[in-house]
């Protein structure tokens, strides 16, 4: 059984023919519902409504393309102005705003993350474990995690993550481990997490 095509260049074909099908065949579909005489009106309708919609969407990306040609154009009109009167001021914040811009912004230092909160241990197995955490909600940008483990008294560095979750393989066995996390960037590491026991 064919499907009735999806595809609007394929649907118009069909309407072609047939249209051309019905009026040469009328003896064998003397009466259909709809003549063929109305499948090409509305064959033509569909043609005219299709060429005003290509020739409206091409004016509009040709609209499109004016426009931004003319924001360019502002943008460095405006840009040339702002030089001139950061230079004529002297980088003055009071009168800048009189042009509705400011000065330049004083840099801010970066600081460190803050505590990483809400270490579990979604998931574990034999020698592995999936850890995940919260980000910090105070302290500066995170750029990665520091993931530590403790076996025993001393803690040590045993991986990097950029997500807030990672699944540590590897691990030793039917040992007493101790994980934390600690949110890192460029001024420091942030306080470390909760700390959680896991025997693989």
């Amino acid at each position: 059984m064919p499907r009735f095509p999806k595809r609007q260049a394929k649907i118009i074909a069909l309407a072609n023919l047939m249209a051309d099908g019905l009026l040469r065949n009328n003896p064998i579909y003397p009466q259909p519902p709809f003549r063929h005489m109305l499948l090409r009106v509305k064959t033509r309708h569909y043609l005219i409504y299709r060429d005003d919609l290509i020739a409206k969407q091409a004016a509009a990306k040709q609209a499109t393309a004016t426009k931004d040609e003319v924001l360019e154009e502002l943008t460095e009109l405006m840009k040339t102005d702002i030089r001139y009167a950061e230079n004529t001021v002297n980088f003055d914040d009071d009168k800048l705003k009189l042009i509705g811009w400011s000065g330049r912004k004083t840099a801010t230092t970066l600081q460190s993350p803050g505590q990483t909160r809400l270490l579990e241990a979604a998931k574990q197995g034999a020698g592995w474990v999936f850890l995940d955490w919260k980000q910090p909600t105070d302290g500066g940008k995170v750029s990665a995690y520091k993931v530590q483990r403790r076996i025993g008294d001393r803690w040590q560095d045993v991986a990097t993550a950029i997500l807030s979750e990672i699944t540590l393989v590897a691990q030793p066995e039917k040992t007493e481990l101790e994980y934390r996390i600690n949110a890192i960037n460029k001024s420091g590491s942030g306080s470390p997490s909760n700390t959680i026991e896991v025997v693989l």
